[in-house]
């Protein structure tokens, strides 16, 4: 009874934490308490195969210490894997409140350090060629991360809090998605550098956009006029999302941000919008158009920067509304576009949030009864969505709402680490009503407090990706840059995007300090040598009318 009341005072000293390092301090004397500690220092678990994971860990350790570097790059290319002998199953990273096994957490350290090693290795022992072939190759076979920012109107602000978090920890991913509320955080995250980010996060500024927010929908809902006015979603957005394309936003920042837009009629797809797929289309049109919840603001006519710098429209037969209508988490299309397998959901759609719940507090037969009702609902909807389209020309309002709750049911809500608000219910009216600044404060707050326990998951799970894009960062606009001369472009380095701003001015500060470091060596042999070629030359040809310092010079040059 005694360790009970303890281990609920300190939960809720956790509950109360405003900053992740305090929530970490008291997660580990929680574990230490409840004796989840032991169980992350136990190898032993039926939920992976440890004896695989010891092996390995051992093989890397010992190759390392006898200087065996091809052996070394031999293992590392045979099992990088990113759910090697089932570390990476969830259940892993719930059991404990911070971080799971030592064993999982000690080989993901050992390949990183062991990545490292070998990309800072002398040419001599492993070629330069040899070295960007694997980590070419590892980068696109292990994958990436994904961060993926649902819909979900006013709770958007839920985002901004998870953001921030993963910030501060360093493990924010490059590739992130938003729709409609999510739109707008991506918007802010792709054309802000982390610096600029700052004054977001700032309570002052903070409450400041609050209160324009909330006072716009008060005037919307509450005011004289009782019709919505799109320019106030329009000032929103321009405050936050500066006016420059997806490729303008990207050689900025170097985050590689997408934004799903949903058609406005039935004959088109969904798109998504971002510097691979439509790099000249401007990232606030983009967001204007995702928030265009259907029914409440009109649809948006997406714009673009034509060759002379002007503003035109892009595909100005079509306009576009809310992206999370069809395709709230673009999971698929992000892993052709970005080789990403890995996914951390930020989910406050209100349609998804009370069918989500943490695989632990469901048992077995709950999930699989939520499966087969989830499938029979979408098997409902394909037959009367087909009769609705025999229909299409005399029931077109119908068929677009069949269609329209068609793909809100049929899509997936969920990824690898799902960021979920401790509310399970949001009345769907109050999405686009007036909120007070303490509410939209308290959105962001929570969004910190819920993503506390998954840090160390996301750190885990993340941190061998990482390592890969740091180093090959490091060979294409780094320290680790090779000489043209020495190697030829990897086939598999077509997967990489084009270098950012910041990187082709790091690689031209690289040059210049290397010019200047190599000319005073340049110049002694060259001093050295005129005067024995003039003499050589001028007693060869005493006779050909030339004067022998100009022939010494053109046989110097």
């Amino acid at each position: 009874m005694r360790k009970s009341r303890k281990l609920r005072k300190l939960e809720k000293q956790m509950a109360e934490c405003e900053v992740y390092s305090q929530w970490s301090e008291l997660a580990q004397e929680h574990d230490e308490l409840s004796g989840q500690q032991r169980w992350r220092q136990v190898d032993q678990s039926s939920m992976y195969d440890y004896s695989e994971i010891r092996l390995r860990l051992d093989k890397l350790r010992s190759l390392r210490a006898r200087h065996d570097y091809h052996g070394l790059l031999f293992t590392l290319n045979e099992g990088i894997h990113g759910n090697m002998a089932g570390m990476g199953r969830s259940s892993l990273y719930r059991r404990a409140k911070f971080g799971t096994k030592r064993l999982i957490e000690d080989y993901v350290e050992e390949v990183a350090d062991s990545l490292r090693f070998l990309a800072e290795l002398e040419s001599d022992e492993i070629d330069v060629q040899e070295k960007l072939d694997f980590f070419y190759r590892s980068n696109v076979c292990f994958g990436r991360s994904a961060l993926m920012l649902s819909g979900g109107g006013v709770l958007g602000f839920y985002h901004l809090g998870v953001v921030k978090t993963l910030l501060e920890e360093g493990v924010l991913p490059r590739v992130i998605s938003g729709s409609s509320a999510g739109s707008l955080v991506a918007g802010v995250l792709g054309t802000h550098t982390d610096k600029e980010l700052e004054k977001f996060y700032d309570p002052a500024n903070v409450h400041f956009e609050a209160e324009r927010e909330a006072s716009a929908f008060s005037r919307m809902f509450f005011g004289a006029n009782p019709q919505i006015d799109i320019s106030d979603l329009e000032k929103l957005v321009a405050r936050m999302v500066p006016d420059m394309t997806f490729q303008e936003a990207y050689e900025k920042t170097g985050r590689q941000i997408s934004v799903s837009v949903a058609p406005a009629d039935v004959h088109q797809r969904s798109r998504l919008l971002n510097a691979i797929t439509s790099p000249n289309v401007y990232v606030r049109s983009a967001v204007m158009a995702s928030c265009a919840v259907p029914g409440v603001f009109p649809p948006v006519m997406l714009m673009a920067k034509n060759q002379h710098g002007e503003p035109q429209p892009y595909l100005p037969t079509r306009k576009w509304v809310d992206g999370s209508i069809a395709d709230d988490l673009p999971a698929k299309r992000l892993q052709r576009l970005y080789s990403t397998n890995h996914y951390i959901v930020s989910m406050v759609n209100p349609i998804a949030i009370p069918f989500l719940k943490e695989d632990d507090e469901r048992s077995a037969l709950s999930s699989a009864l939520g499966a087969l009702g989830i499938g029979m609902s979408r098997e409902v909807l394909n037959f009367y969505r087909g009769m609705v389209q025999k229909r299409s020309e005399t029931w077109p309002r119908f068929n677009m709402l069949m269609n329209s709750i068609h793909t809100l049911v049929d899509q997936n809500y969920s990824g690898d680490i799902n960021i979920v608000p401790s509310f399970r219910w949001y009345n769907p009216g109050k999405l686009l009503s007036h909120l007070s600044e303490q509410d939209l404060i308290a959105l962001m707050k929570g969004g910190e407090h819920s993503t506390f326990p998954r840090v160390e998951a996301i750190r885990t799970c993340t941190k061998i990706s990482r390592t890969m894009e740091e180093i090959l960062n490091r060979f294409e606009s780094g320290d680790l840059r090779p000489d043209e001369s020495e190697y030829k472009r990897p086939r598999a380095s077509r997967r990489r995007p084009p270098p950012t701003r910041a990187d082709r001015d790091a690689l031209r500060e690289h040059r210049v300090h290397s010019d200047r470091v190599e000319k005073p060596a340049k110049k002694k042999p060259v001093a050295r040598k005129r005067p024995a070629s003039r003499t050589k030359t001028a007693t060869k040809k005493p006779s050909d009318g030339k004067k022998p310092g100009r022939a010494g010079g053109q046989q110097a040059a």
